[in-house]
């Protein structure tokens, strides 16, 4: 800690992360259980990534969004996981300010783009359900490029509101974070100096992504429903249902608990469960996604087939 030239406080320079728990022994289990999850999470979505760049019959605008939507996945995964499992094997596991302003932005950064994502991924479905005759025109290599264009940049912009608004806190001790990473919340409490505007900036950049997110994804499915329901062929609406099915499912794990953290009042749930809620959707969901993707996807697991068989014979 430095000394502050006006006044007896020292001002904070490094934080010391918490982690989950202080049970050697719960330590020790949570540590394989984490870093299995971390290489399930990494190769999945490598997997996913190298599949659809290969395989000529994935190369459509819904299966470059999930390209992407796995990256996002592993970066936002990454951001985390590594200093989650350094903290069980160190005693005080210490970052420094700006490495803790470096993992709150990638953390926003990564997550910001994965709403966006989904939404994309969504106005996809839509358009391909929807207006089918018109898919090629609508959903063009220029229209979903802008589309992923929109989606980092918005991740970039609201990491930047997180980032300046940490640089703008104060920090005069103490310097612990109740929680395994450098999330904003503990950090606004730990601050001493006045974190109206701070504390107000993020909520409103983060609110309003997630309300136009959500906005979009629920408009797109009240249309994809409301076609559905008039088509006359039973199979058509099987069909149309299991495109939706995959995504649908990412949608709702991903948001159920971005909402359980970021919109619930705080007074709802304890620490201890915000950091069980953040493992779940920085962690799980990131190995979930591929799963889920290959499991409830006909050309995935074709395409996945035709390369094994492939290389098999090859």
């Amino acid at each position: 800690m430095d000394s502050l030239g006006d006044g007896n406080h020292t001002e904070v320079t490094g934080f010391i992360l918490l982690g989950l728990t202080d049970d050697p022994i719960l330590q020790v289990i949570l540590f394989m259980i984490i870093l299995c999850i971390y290489l399930v999470t990494v190769s999945g979505n490598f997997s996913t990534i190298i599949l659809i760049r290969i395989s000529s019959q994935l190369h459509h605008p819904m299966y470059f969004f999930l390209s992407h939507l796995a990256f996002a996945d592993m970066g936002l995964s990454s951001s985390v996981t590594p200093n989650i499992l350094v903290n069980f094997l160190v005693e005080r596991n210490t970052i420094s300010y700006l490495g803790c302003a470096n993992q709150l932005g990638s953390v926003i950064f990564f997550g910001t783009v994965e709403c966006f994502l989904l939404a994309a991924m969504a106005y996809d479905r839509f358009v391909a359900i929807c207006s089918p005759l018109l898919y090629s025109t609508k959903m063009s290599t220029q229209v979903y490029v802008q589309l992923l264009i929109v989606a980092y940049v918005g991740g970039f912009l609201n990491a930047c509101s997180f980032t300046v608004c940490f640089y703008s806190l104060l920090f005069c001790g103490p310097n612990q974070v109740n929680h395994f990473f450098c999330d904003f919340a503990p950090l606004i409490e730990l601050s001493c100096s006045d974190v109206s505007i701070p504390a107000a900036v993020p909520s409103f950049t983060s609110g309003s992504i997630i309300v136009l997110t959500v906005l979009v994804i629920a408009v797109s499915y009240i249309y994809i429903l409301i076609t559905i329901l008039k088509m006359l062929s039973t199979e058509g609406r099987h069909k149309a249902f299991s495109t939706c099915a995959s995504h649908l499912t990412a949608v709702t794990l991903y948001y159920g608990t971005v909402t359980f953290i970021y919109v619930m009042p705080k007074s709802c749930y304890s620490t201890n469960q915000n950091k069980v809620v953040s493992v779940f959707y920085m962690m799980v969901v990131p190995m979930l996604n591929p799963l889920i993707y290959s499991l409830r996807n006909n050309e995935i697991k074709g395409a996945l087939k035709r390369q094994l068989t492939r290389k098999t014979f090859s």
